[in-house]
């Protein structure tokens, strides 16, 4: 297995024992400057996330980090962006749909991610170059790589066309411009079902197939799709921006992301 791809994995099990160790208890919600929440979970993961990524000697960008000038971070080929935890916002309601992302990113594309439910203890992952995306059930947050690697399945999209398409919709975030989407689809004369999940969880679910297209108008950042974005282009998923037509982008000036479309 790629060693950066390996760290990621541990890193992401390692920080989910310390979510879930928060999760268990009566935690503290904070509200940053932006107005999103931020719990003790957040801070904790990003240390042992951070613990992790630090000796790869490659820069991180992580939703928890202070954001480094883009006069620097411009001359970065390669960069880790890492979201601690994805979906606070179900962290705080307890419905589980919460996730950690690492991705490991080069000139601008990911190449590797991870992505793991540490409610659930269920793991993906991918390396974009060797074409396959897996999916892994855990017993514990503690399991070494080699067990993960032997419990991985490969994921795999849809592939036939059906008269019901499957929309991912966001559980915290359905806007206007999604609920037009869904409406066009209509007019083709099929049929639409909404499948709602929060977090980087919507690109997994098309990657494994449980829905078609996940389309995404309203805002997000660059560690809230990096991972899902590997381990979807791994197999043949594209995630498209709607303002340039072609892959999302890493390490921009701003790291917020334009709207964008997940589907083969």
């Amino acid at each position: 297995m790629n060693k950066n791809l390996a760290i990621a994995i541990e890193a992401s099990l390692k920080a989910g024992k310390v979510i879930m160790e928060v999760y268990d208890t009566a935690f503290n919600v904070e509200l940053k400057d932006d107005k999103s929440p931020l719990t003790e979970a957040d801070k904790k993961a990003n240390d042992v996330i951070n613990s992790f990524l630090v000796n790869t000697d490659t820069p991180i960008i992580s939703e928890e980090n202070k954001q480094i000038d883009y006069q620097v971070r411009k001359q970065w080929q390669d960069c880790w962006v890492v979201d601690p935890v994805d979906g606070t916002k179900e962290f705080i309601k307890r419905n589980g749909e919460f996730t950690v992302n690492i991705a490991y990113v080069e000139d601008g594309q990911p190449s590797l991610g991870v992505i793991y439910v540490p409610a659930s203890k269920v793991l993906y992952y991918a390396n974009v170059s060797e074409g396959k995306s897996y999916k892994a059930q855990l017993k514990s947050h503690d399991v070494s790589i080699q067990e993960a690697i032997e419990k991985a399945e490969l994921l795999e999209p849809k592939n036939s066309e059906s008269e019901m398409v499957q929309v991912v919709g966001s559980r915290s975030h359905m806007s206007q411009e999604t609920l037009d989407f869904v409406e066009e689809i209509k007019k083709t004369g099929k049929t639409v079902e909404i499948v709602s999940k929060g977090s980087s969880l919507k690109f997994c679910l098309v990657a494994e197939g449980k829905a078609d297209v996940y389309p995404r108008y309203a805002p997000t950042m660059e560690w809230d799709t990096a991972a899902g974005q590997a381990i979807c282009n791994a197999i043949g998923i594209q995630v498209i921006s709607h303002e340039t037509n072609q892959p999302l982008l890493y390490n921009k000036e701003n790291l917020l992301n334009p709207w964008f479309v997940v589907s083969k």
